[in-house]
This record gives C-alpha cells, structure tokens and sequence, in this order.
C-alpha cells in the first residue's frame, strides 16, 4: 500500500469514527433532555403552542375511527372550547397518543368494560412512575410531527408512486467508487467524490420533494416499528396485551426496518443519527432506492400499521390523562346507571378544568333545569361545566367533582353561536338550525344531554318567549335531560310545570356588584343590567329614568313613548 492509500484509509476511518461519537453523544443528550422534560411536565399544563392548522391536523386520525359512532359535532366542541381543554391535558410524547387522545374527547365511549379498562391503564401509570417512564422511553421513538399527522401519513401511502431503481443504482456505484479509487489513484478518488457530492446532491435536492411526504411516511413507520421492537422486549404485565398487539403487528414488518436503515425525511430527522443519515443519504440515494423497493412490499401490510398506531395511541393518551387527573385539584372517576333507567345526572363539586381557583356547585338533575340570573352571575360558565364534565366523564373515565353519577348520554349545546358572514345567514337563523339538529337527535331515541343557553335570543320578546317555551316544552322527554339558561323569567312560570328552576345571583357593595357563582335553587327575582351601567360610570340620570321606566313596565304592563 502506498503513502496516500494509507492516509486516505485513516481519514476515512477518522470519518467514520467521528460521525459515530457525534452520533452516540446526541443521542445520549437527546435521552436525558426527554427524561427531565416529562419529569418536569408530569402533574402540569404541557408546555408548546399550536396552530389552528395543526389542531386540525391531529383531528384526522378521528375519522378513522368514528365508524358510525356518535361523534361530538363542531358546534358543540367549539362551545365547550375542547381545543383548550385539550391543549391543557396533551402531555403525549407522540404523534400517535395526542391523535388518539383527540379521538377519545371527539367520540365519547358508551360501554362500560371499555370505559374501566381505560380507567384501569390510566391508574397503572398514575402510581407507577418507572414503569411509566419505560414507556415513555419507547413512545419517544416514533416523536411528533406537527406539519402532518400519523393519520396524513398512512392516507399518502396509497398514493405513493413506483419507479425503477436502476437509475439511482448506477449513481450510488459510481459514489462507491471514488472511495475504492483511494486504493489506485486517491487525487482521481478525490476528483470523483467532489463530483459525485455535486452531481447526487443536486439530483436529491431536486427529486426529494416530490416523495417527500411519503418518505415522511415511511419514516414514521419505520419509527412505530423502532417502538414496536423496544416495546416487545419490555416485560411490564399490566400492559401486557397491549404489548402482545404491538409485537404481532409489527414482527412481520421489521424485515422492511431492517432494510431500511437508510431511509429517513431530512424534514424529519430529529434523532442522533438521523441528521448524518440524512448527509450519506445525498452522496448515495440511498433513500431513494429503498424508498421504491419498501413501497412494493408495503402492499397488503397497512392494517398491521394502524394496530400500532391505536395501541400505542392508547398507551401514550392514557399517560397523558393521568398526568392530567395529577394536575387537578380534584377529581373522581364517573359511576353510570344502568341501561332503563331515567336521564339524570347527579354532581357533588362539579367544577371547570380551565378556570383557576373554580367555584364548585352541586346538584341533582333529572328531566329538565331552567337557569335564569343576572348578566355574568355564572350560567354559562355552569352550562358548559355541565356538559364538559358529561364528555370527559364518557372519554377519558375523569370528572371534574367529588362525585359524579348519572346516565351515559350524547352531548349536544347550542350556546356561543355567531351571524354566518360567509354563508349570509343572520345570527338568529344560525341559531334556530342549531337548536333544529338537536331536536332532530332528540328523536333518535338515545339518552341525550342537550345544553342551550338564551334560548331564541335573537329575535323580539314577544316572539322569543312564544316560540322558545314552545321549543323547551318539546325537548322534556324521557330520553332526553336539558339544562337552559335564559333571561326571560317569564319562562320559569310558563315552563314551571316541566322544568326545575335554578338560578344564580349577585349582591351590590357600595359601587360595585359582587358573584358568589353559587347554583341556588327557585327562579331569579333579580337584575343587574341597570346596575351594571351605573357601576362602570354612565350618567346618573341615565341610569335613573332607566330603572324608573323598568319599574313603571313591571307595575303597568306597558312602556311608554319618550318626549
């Protein structure tokens, strides 16, 4: 061997051994930086923002699940700011768990055994710290992928196109050979690998966007397959079938990771080795050829993908929750009636997750309540406590109170609507078609929770009060358990026979008005709207002639003109 074989074998080697100590020590890093960031998050809000493209994204894998199951519709998730409330509980590690944890709030469950078996991996986890972590440890293979999500992913695959490798064949041998050119001739080798760094690199700059979503895909594959193998030697028994699913879905899969060590999206390398992969990956095309081979024996092997994206979807959201049931004040797990028996719900400190230092209210109701009380006393902020604390309960076996019981019921509110600018409909068409697909629900026959709040609000008194008692009196059947709020006392008396009155009142101190949140029961005898007006500094006659023409309209029946 010549001088310069031998010197350029040890560069070589230099490399080699260099990218490995890279490799190995970002690797370690990346390890113990996780670890002291779910130690940190655990028993708190998660940290991060979202967009609402990404919040969209994670919503996909919903799809594949619903199947014809009662899902909670648009209008009542954005009533209920679900999005928020999910934010607040997503302490997943992967793209898997927030996908499926999303799943749970969207398409509450109605089998009980379904429910406590939930109830029971969320436990595990809550009191098992080590065996959590060695979870945790794995999930963080697959990671997450805000741009897209693992749903995206699998969707592309369909349509992932097939070509013939022949090509980027013959370029990855000519690369191979300017590094056994360092044997004959190394100024030629060096000439040749410059070259061949030009001519790869611009073919895979060129060609890598047009795969790559689908190279994103089977990255991700490759992750869940990376878990799958970590997760099927770990001996936990509690999860015991979960990891039997994992192991049976993925074994006949890890031949394709096995060859596919160099397959990795450059978008996606976040991995200690995946950054130098992605490098070699330029000068070989490596990617490219496995990409093309992969996709073919992929055929067939998809529903094995999925099982690993639920398992580990249920595994990951179940420590999400538990991390979650830490961070509350308070908590308990839901008890449900059996199947016949009347709609009702049943709440001791009944409380709302996103308000801090919460006022809890207690009740029973069954049939029907008719909330009425001052501006901001509370009875929106109840309502959706109400139907929140019913989906989580349903979802993720957690209720915001120190007891909770009541039917398994369909959630459905019409309550923070809003005028259609784009479509030209009017706030009041909006909401009678918001209250229209709950009376069409209603019909349907299952136990179904319906939460309104100012029924009718946007059209006149006289009108309003006609048709929305109209409309209140046609929800009071057996199946169904409405809770609505409304302005309108003369309601209370109109419905008195069909409804339960509820209401929540204010005391004035000095200049200011004063809300104890406190559910009472009976019917409001007060108001504060003139109130109002006076404690933030309107004109003091102003406020006079108002509450004088309001207490001439109560004795008199009627309002008389102004001079």
């Amino acid at each position: 061997m010549t001088p310069e074989t031998i010197a350029g074998l040890v560069f070589i080697g230099i490399l080699v051994l260099a990218f490995a100590a890279i490799a190995i020590r970002e690797n370690g890093q990346q390890k113990h930086v996780f670890l002291n960031k779910i130690r940190r998050e655990w028993g708190s809000p998660p940290s991060g923002e979202w967009t609402s493209e990404e919040l969209e994204s994670i919503s996909h894998y919903t799809r594949r699940r619903e199947d014809g199951r009662f899902k909670v519709d648009d209008i009542t998730w954005n009533d209920l700011d679900l999005d928020e409330v999910f934010l607040q509980m997503n302490g997943t590690v992967s793209s898997c768990g927030e996908d499926y944890l999303y799943s749970l709030l969207r398409l509450p469950e109605f089998d009980v055994k379904i429910l406590q078996e939930r109830d029971r991996l969320i436990e595990f986890f809550r009191t098992h710290k080590k065996e959590r972590e060695q979870v945790q440890r794995m999930l963080r293979f697959i990671g997450k992928r805000k741009a897209y999500s693992v749903s995206d992913y699998l969707d592309a695959m369909g349509s992932a196109p097939v070509r013939r490798v022949a090509r980027y064949v013959i370029q990855a041998v000519i690369a191979g050979a300017a590094f056994v050119l360092f044997f004959l001739s190394p100024l030629a080798a060096v000439t040749l690998l410059v070259l061949m760094l030009a001519v790869n690199g611009v073919t895979h700059y060129r060609e890598s966007e047009k795969i790559e979503p689908y190279l994103s895909c089977l990255s991700c594959i490759l992750r869940l397959l990376k878990a799958a193998e970590q997760l099927g030697k770990c001996r936990i028994p509690e999860i015991a079938e979960y990891s039997r699913r994992i192991r049976e879905a993925g074994a006949p899969l890890q031949g394709i990771r096995r060859k596919c060590v160099m397959l990795v999206s450059s978008r996606g390398a976040d991995l200690g080795a995946a950054a130098i992969l992605t490098y070699l990956n330029s000068y070989f095309l490596m990617d490219f050829i496995q990409f093309y081979r992969v996709v073919k024996r992929l055929e067939g092997q998809m529903d094995r993908v999925e099982i690993l994206l639920e398992n580990f979807g249920i595994l990951d959201s179940a420590i999400a929750v538990a991390s979650f049931r830490e961070y509350l004040p308070l908590w308990c797990r839901p008890e449900y009636d059996r199947d016949g028996e009347s709609v009702r719900i049943k709440a001791e400190d009944l409380y709302h997750p996103l308000i801090t230092n919460a006022v809890a209210n207690s009740m029973e109701a069954e049939g029907g309540v008719l909330l009425t009380g001052s501006n901001a006393s509370g009875k929106s902020t109840f309502l959706k406590t109400v139907a929140l604390n019913a989906i989580l309960g349903q979802s993720i076996c957690t209720c915001m109170a120190t007891e909770y019981r009541g039917t398994m019921v369909k959630t459905m509110t019409s309550m923070a609507l809003r005028d259609d600018l784009q479509g030209g409909e009017s706030y009041f068409l909006v909401e009678i078609k918001s209250l229209k697909r709950i009376l069409n629900e209603s019909r349907k026959g299952a136990p179904l929770l319906c939460i309104i709040d100012e029924v009718l609000r946007g059209t006149n008194t006289i009108e309003r009060i006609a048709a929305s008692s109209r409309i209140l009196a046609s929800l009071r059947r057996e199946n169904l358990l409405v809770f609505a709020a409304t302005h309108d006392v003369e309601l209370t008396y109109i419905l008195e026979k069909k409804y339960s009155n509820y209401h929540f009142e204010e005391e004035i101190r000095g200049n200011e008005i004063v809300f104890n949140y406190l559910l009472q029961k009976g019917r409001a005898t007060s108001r504060n709207a003139i109130s109002l007006l006076e404690v933030i500094g309107y004109d003091k006659k102003l406020v006079e002639d108002a509450r004088e023409a309001a207490e001439e309209f109560e004795r008199e029946g009627v309002w008389k003109p102004l001079c």
